[in-house]
């Protein structure tokens, strides 16, 4: 490893500020992940991505085509702790940054990752929007085993008439629904819930309240995953790629709707995310998150 450059990014801000910092790491080809273990913990964001070139295959002679490239970049995505499978404002932070320098025009993208292979469509404006995997509703958890986690009782998290469920976009996340003005009251127990989603094979959790019909957001949230070195995170993408696809389950059935959530805000950094969902009687059929990111800075590593 020999004088990695780390592009600083923050990822969702809203009106040119907040955002949810990550790093990038461009031509990561040739790193192991043993390094980019080692280059994420001396970042210490939530995520860092690393991109590497996509080939499915390469010419063994001047006779031999090579097979279709199956995506433009395979990008994998690191914690301080562990690799994991898809970060939304990682994969956001990384196409904003190609698009930035010129590596990349406005257009229809794929990146290949754990989770799959996704799409991500690069706007006019820099906005980018990523295809998310169709939703896989896993479980309902009791309001009893949520409560000491969040130090909320029981009783008020049943008084919302919405579940506690566990979905996946990509990485599987408890959805906790809160009364509204909950939000920055909860105090949650780090090491139960580290615990409880090591026992329950989830990335952690996101809390959120509802907004107001006159709100700008459709609601609120904040997500917690201490299992993959995360105490809070200021915007998740994945996770609300999720958390569209269970309000359009348990509230907007047969609907398509676009999202607008604010998250970061108890954590002095206010994120906008929006995700889109596209619904028919039979279920969801496509998820998308987007956003905006600007870049802040760079990092040598040694």
């Amino acid at each position: 490893m020999n004088n990695v450059k780390v592009i600083l990014v923050n990822a969702f801000i809203e009106n040119g500020s907040g955002g949810n910092p990550a790093g990038v790491v461009l031509d990561a080809d040739k790193l192991s992940d043993q390094e980019k273990l080692a280059i994420a913990q001396a970042v210490g964001y939530s995520e860092t991505a690393f991109v590497s070139q996509a080939l499915s295959s390469q010419a063994s002679s001047s006779q031999t085509l090579p097979q279709e490239r199956e995506a433009d970049f395979e990008v994998s995505f690191f914690t301080p702790t562990e690799e994991v499978d898809f970060c939304g404002h990682a994969t956001l932070a990384t196409f904003s940054t190609l698009y930035h320098r010129g590596l990349l025009t406005e257009g229809q993208y794929t990146q290949k990752t754990k989770a799959g292979l996704l799409g991500v469509m690069i706007e006019p404006d820099g906005h980018v929007v990523m295809q998310q995997n169709l939703p896989e509703y896993i479980k309902v958890i009791d309001y009893e085993d949520i409560s000491p986690l969040i130090g909320i009782d029981a009783a008020l998290l049943a008084s919302t008439g919405l579940p506690i469920e566990v979905l996946s976009t990509g990485l599987p996340d408890i959805i906790v629904p809160l009364p509204y003005g909950y939000l920055n009251h909860i105090q949650v127990n780090h090491d139960l819930l580290s615990d409880f989603s090591q026992q329950h094979q989830v990335t952690g959790m996101h809390v959120f309240e509802l907004c107001e019909e006159n709100s700008e957001f459709t609601a609120k949230c904040r997500n917690f995953a201490p299992l993959v070195g995360i105490p809070e995170e200021s915007a998740t993408g994945s996770a609300n790629g999720a958390l569209a696809c269970y309000l359009t389950k348990h509230l907007y059935a047969g609907h398509s709707r676009t999202f607008t959530f604010e998250q970061g805000r108890a954590m002095g950094s206010p994120s906008r995310i929006t995700a889109s969902v596209e619904s028919d009687m039979s279920g969801v059929t496509q998820v998308s998150v987007g956003g905006f990111a600007q870049a802040f800075g760079t990092r040598l590593l040694p």
